[in-house]
């Protein structure tokens, strides 16, 4: 999202050292001041309402400071010189500004830079976003702090706040964000309570589980995310973006005046959804129009920008076409900024997003665009250049007109084509304008032109002087000043009018300078009679101050003033703009005065006019056609409309019109009755109630003559689509080719034949790996097409190379730019080939060769992985060593700028790499010994030998496979046995980095090809199977394959119990849980005929199906295969069906749907289908005859309540569509407080081993639909529910590296082997001060448990070299504690002494077998006996004390020795200056990533409990 407020930013200036003033200039002409610097000034800066400027030099990084309007300038000191990173103004106070550094120390002034002051943040300005300060617009001592905390490669986005303007140091606010905001960072916009103005904070966090974007979610907190109560939860609220529930895959936040904007994405598209808010407690989704004609709506990722908009409305420009040579749709919203309506179309942006629009400054309702002229050229082909015009409108945008100067039309150069910084066209100064153009039919070059002005706000414009120049307002436009502008060294004048650009007059650069033009500039509100120009200057960069002050002696009285109306008729008379007159008092242009009123604002006077039709506009998704508005989508309803369900009930709406945002018209009776409301019908409103329910499956058939199969994609929607289509595109073929490709919104109910791709040679279609929406289409040629919105449009593309589509797969994509392509294609020369890669950033529009001689290369770079040297740039290729034909060997090369200037070799002798989540593996080759190696990295730049657990046999020759590792653990299987027909292997799990392992489980079946059995269930985190070769040491027998499952992500395996006998018979075995002998046992990933058919179901959470059989192994015969499912996650299964029946999951688990294949009978023509989780099944007949079916299929989301059916008969290849839409009429609705009102229950997965429901430190709880509510589920409706972390235990740790299970379930060091480094923590971690000795536990990487038992480290711990202070500090006890610690074992002692008294009776040595014996020595013994009585009492006391005293000796020690350190005595010695240390400042609150995600500054406590590592626990494994 880009925010025009940024425009500016994007637009930098600049300053640095040298040089001395000149002398100042004649009286009859502007005074100068020169100095010379020798690098460019950047972040150039005023002081609002001052003279006072700051710049920073960038490649120095200092800032400088002027005082007197440039005139002379100071490096600002108090700032180490070279340690000036950024520099931030104050958004709210004109006196403050602050200056970043690399580490948590930075520097602040509250007097404009008269004084600076150092403050600490406690951590680092972010790496990852720009927005490193937000400011509260009405309390400017409210700032948040957006840093990082990095340990090692691994840096987490954290907040940070401060109440007091950073007088002190900055407080924790949140970790594990992507940016914080005060609600109120605008001075427009309010909750609507002051004291939730004053304290409501939005922060965009990231999930815990998940680094992907779309899984971020939005919290409020009113309570700077404080912990409400002991359990550290903290007090924080997700809104209900989406009308009643919370939107997940939240990417920003943008504030737009009144109005706070959230964008969000989603999986498989790159489609935002906005949703728009003016209290933070209302929010609702920014509704765009129906797309109709050419006009597609849809807002994408880097392809839309939120214009300057005003106080009523929001505005936006949504690109429509190619990247490369972009064009645009300008939108402007209601007044609530949620309902859309489209202004222009055609307009012109550039590749970085800007948009050729500005607002005149000052007077409401008028702005300048440039759009398209040829814009149909355009879209054919993206190197045809725009013919580009210029149009004004001066009622908002809801009718333009053409730009013109002396009768004749001009075009201007705008945003697009920036020469100057700031605005482009105007300023404060009333009606004034100034810009670079030239007449003709379109806009020419910018070298070509001239300037331009206008003194009535554009109505008309006159030409100023021939040629381009650099141009900027003074003295509320009393005098223009304008530079010419220049390719070379050679300007050596300023021109200046006093007369609104009638008349100019020339003034030389003092001492003969001559510059080339890089910025004239002057105080933002331009009353200012002081400028700045800044230039290059060979060797030099000067900045040039010019002083008018003394061209007038005179200041302007009354009668050189004028009242200007911003619009007036032909006699002279201000007409209504916007519904009201608008009029200031201005100098007039032709008096010998300035104003001289420096940092007073023009007053606009305005009042009321009646209202009339042109104060009335098309209402959302209609268009105007001939004077009417004519609706071309659904109509926007009221929200008390149309809530009781029925489609033919009416309601009172929108006529088609609406007033114009902003338009203040008073009402007339006539313009009343005109637009007044309309009666419409709840059938025609957005979101219309469905039909009521049939009970039926209805259906659709196609058939394809002359095909017997298909060629098929699914392109699934995201839950940011606008679209509610399921598309499909397909090529029917048969045994020698493939038919034309056809495309179905649908689900099949209709084919259309793509008429752009008809007779066009496809050899493969490729749909995008990531964003859904778009697929490709290649050729064996270098042309190819491919469409971004579904299949409604196509475009071609062409390829540096021709595909090799036989050995090399040759595209590769981005995970988060949709129009960023790696291409790699075969290119010969001199009778030998090979593999070039060439990447594209425009969707195939340009190229650039990156490497030749490659195997492959991909995308590594994401936004979703945040290490310091994993740029989103970067690419990893895998190539020869040599260009000889493929025969040098193999190396692995990085890059993070696209092969630029970097290009790392990272790895040698390389037989390949993958990518698995954030982890790169790589494979390299020891030839001589015939052997492979495994390394791991998360960054692409470092690489780390994997390291086997001990014992851990590998033949000579080996293989890895990279199984699916989401749960930031890697699931690596590596080959143990290499022969053909037995290969087998076992799969071990990393550490979070992806180096250390442990045997997770041994003799996992794979194929000759390395395929594994094992699959990862979507859904439920940790679950997984695989089927074992039971036999793996009988190397002349045919395997035999038992299944097993984990529940705690591979910890822990066991075997799935078989069902109960059932109405299809009698198993052959059976077994409460499942054992060697007998258990239930399912095909794996390696037996299915089609690898696409998964156990289970995104969305359908705990439900899975599979084919197996009851015994002791999985059976080699189909015949003796069943079709089972469970809905508990692999607790209890149940056999469903004889034989094998392919499923499919549709509403999210709410139906399923089986049917036989040709797999299992020859013909059939029924399927049956389940409306309760499988408890009952129905059969629907889909047709009277049999006919051989090859798929059923359904999106894999598994969200639809459509089927399709593939199938064969006499007449050819078919579809059909069975549609179960009629057994609901409403889309399902979660009551929190009434469970028997709701149309969901909830569940959670269990672990069969824990009782307590917690898998990876938490409960997880899902939405289900009751199965007799006649209802449907949204498609954006996320089932889980809730998650709520538990303590920790035993099941939330694992055997760390060369640790073992013993016989006792407990991990022991292996016999001879020596544990990691404990030290080599601090290494990883250099923030953190403290390490643990071993324990030979390891917490789980997905686990979330807080408190209970750190089985990590449960033993003792010691400082981190470098941090022995922040060691002792931590550790240290208090006063306090000391006395509670002393006077609580007193009292203990003494209640033990008192209870050793009174239950003495005499008891020492007594055994009792029966009644109460008696001694002879019990007299003397008695407990009443003060001998007795007293010393006993003592004696327990003194126990208790001693018990005590380490404690406190402990305490006394520490308290000693902070006490010398703080005099002087001992101590570190650190010098003041760290990057990432203290500073001298005293000790971090906090520092390592835990202490972040435990949203507080401090450290939990630690429980030191040993006992429970040998306790209840000991005989669970890992």
């Amino acid at each position: 999202m880009r925010v025009w407020g940024a425009l500016q930013a994007a637009a930098l200036l600049a300053s640095a050292l040298g040089a001395m003033p000149s002398a100042w200039a004649k009286k009859d002409g502007p005074a100068f001041a020169v100095k010379s610097f020798k690098h460019r000034p950047d972040n150039f800066n005023y002081f609002e309402d001052s003279e006072v400027i700051l710049f920073q030099d960038i490649s120095d990084n200092n800032v400088y400071r002027s005082d007197n309007a440039g005139s002379s300038w100071e490096r600002v000191e108090a700032v180490p010189e070279g340690k000036a990173w950024m520099l931030f103004m104050h958004q709210y106070d004109e006196n403050r500004a602050y200056i970043l550094t690399q580490g948590i120390q930075h520097y602040r002034t509250d007097d404009r830079g008269k004084s600076w002051h150092m403050f600490q943040t406690d951590a680092e300005m972010s790496m990852f976003r720009g927005d490193i300060l937000q400011f509260h617009a009405s309390d400017p001592d409210r700032i948040i702090f957006n840093g990082m905390d990095c340990q090692g490669i691994f840096c987490e986005e954290v907040a940070m706040y401060t109440t007091d303007g950073f007088r002190s140091a900055a407080e924790f606010l949140r970790g594990n964000t992507a940016g914080c905001w005060w609600a109120k960072s605008s001075d427009v916009f309010t909750t609507g309570s002051s004291d939730l103005d004053k304290k409501r904070i939005l922060c965009i966090v990231r999930d815990a589980f998940s680094p992907f974007k779309q899984d971020q979610r939005l919290f409020v907190s009113d309570n700077f995310f404080k912990a409400k109560d002991s359990s550290g939860t903290l007090d924080e609220a997700e809104p209900p973006l989406d009308m009643n529930k919370a939107v997940q895959g939240i990417v920003n936040i943008a504030i737009v005046k009144k109005y706070l904007v959230a964008a969000t994405t989603s999986v498989n598209t790159d489609e935002i959804a906005l949703y728009v808010t003016d209290d933070t407690l209302k929010w609702h989704r920014a509704m765009f129009p129906a797309p109709h004609d050419s006009h597609d709506h849809r807002l994408m990722q880097e392809a839309y920008t939120v214009l300057e908009s005003t106080n009523y409305s929001i505005q936006i420009d949504v690109m429509t076409s190619r990247p490369s040579n972009p064009m645009g749709i300008m939108f402007t919203s209601n007044s609530n900024g949620t309902y859309f309506t489209e202004n222009i179309e055609h307009t012109n942006r550039n590749k970085d997003g800007m948009v050729d629009f500005e607002r005149i400054a000052g007077i409401q309702g008028i702005f300048l665009v440039n759009k398209v002229d040829n814009w149909e050229e355009v879209e054919k082909s993206s190197s045809k250049s725009k013919k580009i015009v210029s149009e004004i409108t001066f009622d908002d945008g809801r009718t333009f007109e053409s730009v013109t100067a002396d009768g004749q039309r001009i075009h201007l150069h705008s945003v697009t084509d920036l020469s100057n910084f700031g605005r482009v066209y105007s300023s404060p100064a009333p009606g004034l304008l100034m810009a670079i153009g030239n007449t003709g039919e379109y806009l020419g070059d910018y070298w070509k032109g001239s300037l331009y002005v206008s003194d009535d706000a554009g109505m008309t414009w006159s030409k100023g002087l021939d040629g381009p120049h650099k141009y900027e307002f003074g003295d509320q436009g009393s005098i223009l000043v304008a530079v010419p502008d220049s390719k070379e060294e050679d300007v050596d004048e300023i021109r200046y009018s006093l007369d609104h650009g009638l008349t100019w007059s020339k003034q030389p650069l003092p001492d003969d300078l001559k510059i080339r033009p890089y910025i004239l500039t002057t105080t933002q509100d331009s009353t200012s009679l002081k400028f700045i120009l800044i230039g290059k200057k060979s060797g030099s960069w000067e900045i040039i101050a010019i002083d008018f002050d003394g061209l007038h002696e005179a200041t302007c009285k009354d009668s050189d003033m004028e009242e200007w109306h911003a619009r007036v008729d032909k006699d002279g008379k201000p007409t209504c703009l916007m519904g009201h007159t608008q009029s200031f008092r201005r100098r007039k242009k032709n008096a010998e005065c300035f104003l001289k009123q420096e940092f007073k604002h023009a007053v606009v006077v305005t009042a009321d006019c009646d209202c009339t039709d042109k104060d009335y506009e098309c209402d959302f998704n209609f268009v105007r056609e001939d004077g009417t508005c004519v609706a071309k989508g659904p109509i926007a309803a009221p929200e008390e409309a149309c809530n009781d369900g029925n489609p033919d009930a009416t309601f009172l709406g929108t006529s088609g019109w609406r007033k114009i945002p902003g338009n203040t018209c008073k009402p007339t009776k006539e313009t009343e009755d005109k637009f007044k409301d309309v009666e419409r019908k709840c059938s025609d409103i957005l979101d219309a109630p469905p039909a009521p329910a049939t009970d039926e499956v209805t259906q659709a058939s196609k058939v394809f003559a002359d095909f017997d199969a298909f060629d098929k994609h699914y392109l699934e929607r995201g839950d940011s689509s606008t679209t509610d289509d399921e598309t499909i595109i397909m090529r029917p073929r048969d045994s020698y080719q493939f038919g034309p490709v056809y495309v179905t919104h649908n689900h099949g109910k209709k084919w259309e034949e793509a008429e752009y791709l008809k007779n066009k040679k496809i050899a493969k279609m490729v749909a995008h790996q990531y964003f859904k929406d778009m697929v490709f289409f290649l050729t064996a040629e270098k042309k190819h097409y491919y469409t971004t919105d579904r299949g409604d449009h196509f475009h071609s593309f062409t390829t540096p190379t021709e595909p090799d589509l036989k050995d090399v797969f040759p595209l590769g994509f981005h995970p988060d730019r949709k129009d960023w392509l790696v291409w790699m294609g075969k290119k010969c020369e001199d009778d030998q080939c090979f593999i070039v890669a060439s990447v594209s950033k425009d969707r195939g529009d340009n190229w650039k060769t990156i490497e030749r001689s490659v195997r492959r290369c991909e995308f590594t770079g994401s936004s979703a992985y945040k290490y310091a040297d994993r740029k989103e740039e970067q690419l990893l290729c895998l190539k020869h060593e040599r260009e000889d034909g493929g025969k040098s060997p193999l190396q692995l090369i990085s890059s993070n700028d696209f092969f630029d200037k970097d290009s790392t070799v990272v790895k040698t002798n390389v037989k390949d790499f993958a990518t698995m989540a954030e982890f790169i593996m790589v494979a390299t080759e020891d030839k001589e010994k015939q052997t492979l190696h495994a390394h791991a990295s998360l960054d692409g730049r470092t690489f780390a030998d994997a390291h086997w657990p001990h014992g851990f046999d590998m033949p000579q020759e080996h293989g890895y496979t990279v199984l699916d590792s989401s749960t930031h653990a890697v699931n690596l299987f590596v080959v143990t046995e290499t022969e053909v027909g037995r290969r087998l292997g076992d799969i071990l799990r990393s550490n979070s980095n992806g180096t250390d392992y442990v045997t997770s489980i041994k003799n996992v079946n794979c194929n000759d090809q390395y395929y594994v059995d094992f699959d990862k269930i979507p859904g439920l985190e940790g679950v997984a199977m695989v089927n074992v070769v039971a036999n793996a040491g009988e190397k002349d027998a045919p395997k035999k394959l038992q299944t097993r499952i984990t529940h705690n992500d591979g910890g822990q395996w066991a075997f799935l119990p078989p069902p109960a006998h059932d109405n299809f018979g009698k198993f052959k075995c059976s077994s409460s849980q499942g054992d060697d002998s007998c258990a239930l046992h399912l095909q794996g990933y390696t037996e299915r005929s089609d690898i696409h058919q998964n156990y289970a179901s995104q969305s359908a959470v705990g439900i899975m199906f599979g084919w197996g059989n009851v015994g002791a192994t999985l059976s080699n015969s189909p015949d003796d295969l069943d079709t089972f499912m469970t809905t508990d996650a692999g607790i209890s299964w149940r056999r469903v069906q004889k034989g094998r029946w392919q499923w499919a999951f549709g509403d999210q688990g709410s139906i399923l749907v089986l049917v036989q294949t040709k797999l299992s009978t020859p013909k059939t023509n029924k399927v049956m289908y389940s409306l309760d989780e499988g408890k009952t099944w129905k059969e629907h007949a889909f047709a009277n005859d049999e006919a051989e079916i090859h798929d059923l299929t359904t999106l894999r989301s598994g969200s639809s309540q459509e089927f399709l059916l593939w199938g064969r008969n006499s007449t050819g290849a078919f579809t059909i569509n069975l549609d179960f839409s009629g057994f609901s009429e409403r889309i399902c609705k979660h009551d929190e407080n009434n469970a028997d009102k709701s149309d969901y229950y909830v569940w959670s997965p269990k672990h069969p081993l824990q009782p307590d429901g917690c898998l990876f430190g938490h409960v997880s709880q899902y939405l289900r639909k009751k199965s007799d509510k006649k209802c449907y589920n949204d498609f954006k409706m996320q089932q889980l529910y809730s998650k709520q972390n538990c303590t920790c235990t035993r099941q939330d740790f694992e055997c760390d590296f060369n640790y073992q299970l013993d016989n006792h379930g407990q991990c022991t060091l292996v016999q001879g082997l020596q544990p990691l480094d404990p030290a080599q923590f601090c290494r990883d971690h250099p923030d953190s001060y403290e390490y643990f000795e071993p324990t030979g536990y390891r917490r789980i990487p997905l686990t979330t448990c807080v408190g209970g038992t750190a089985y990590d480290q449960a033993a003792p711990s010691h400082p981190c070299a470098g941090h022995e202070d922040e060691y002792d500090r931590a550790h240290a006890t208090s006063g306090l504690a000391i006395f509670f610690a002393i006077a609580i074992s007193l009292g203990v002692a003494g209640v033990a002494g008192w209870y050793v008294w009174r239950n003495w009776s005499g008891k020492i040595g007594q055994i009792r077998l029966g009644e109460q014996g008696s001694s002879s020595f019990s007299p003397i013994i008695d407990s009443d006996r003060p001998w007795v009585r007293y010393p006993v009492i003592a004696l327990s006391a003194g126990v208790a004390v001693v018990m005590a005293m380490p404690l406190v000796a402990s305490s006394l020690w520490r308290m000693a020795k902070g006490a010398a350190e703080r005099w002087g005595i001992g101590g570190s010695g650190r010098g003041s200056w760290s990057p990432l240390g203290n500073g001298g400042l005293g000790g971090r609150r906090f520092t390592t990533r835990d202490s972040f995600a435990r949203g507080r500054g401090d450290y939990a406590s630690v429980d030191d409990d040993e006992g429970e590592l040998l306790g209840d626990e000991s005989d669970e494994e890992v």
